[in-house]
């Protein structure tokens, strides 16, 4: 489980005055505290849940930070991306575009889809196999691709 080693890390980071470190690692451990808070205390957040979450992070650090680089804040663009890189070093691998095709062309033949139509079904198969390895709008844009 991440929210383990979040404290540790926390307590790593303070020592070692990283504050770039320390920032990203401390937005994680609010993002899963705010989870763990809306499902009720009753209940623990899983490992699947907390790869979301890491990933909806980074995602919203890198549209914050293309729009600063936008706007010509370079300063501020390099904030999110130093914490893009201490969320990121707590996800799985992610793979390249060549591998996640190979995953999709396979998941389409054990499928048999053949059209469009097929397109929420490949996608939800992919999302599943490939949960916290590949951002979903790379697997659509491919399926989307394979599909037409």
């Amino acid at each position: 489980m991440i929210s383990a080693t979040i404290d540790q890390e926390i307590k790593k980071a303070m020592l070692a005055k990283d504050a770039a470190k320390l920032r990203g690692l401390r937005a994680i451990k609010a993002a899963l505290l705010l989870a763990r808070t809306e499902k009720g205390s009753s209940e623990e957040v899983t490992e699947d849940a907390e790869l979301k979450i890491l990933q909806k992070l980074i995602k919203q650090r890198k549209e914050s930070s293309d729009i600063y680089k936008q706007q010509g804040r370079e300063d501020l663009a390099l904030v999110e991306d130093e914490e893009i890189e201490v969320i990121g070093n707590f996800l799985p691998k992610q793979l390249d575009k060549a591998e996640v095709e190979a995953i999709i062309l396979s998941i389409i033949k054990e499928s048999g889809a053949s059209s469009m139509k097929d397109m929420g079904k490949v996608v939800g198969l992919a999302n599943k196999e490939l949960a916290g390895k590949a951002d979903g709008k790379l697997i659509a844009e491919i399926v989307k691709a394979q599909l037409a």
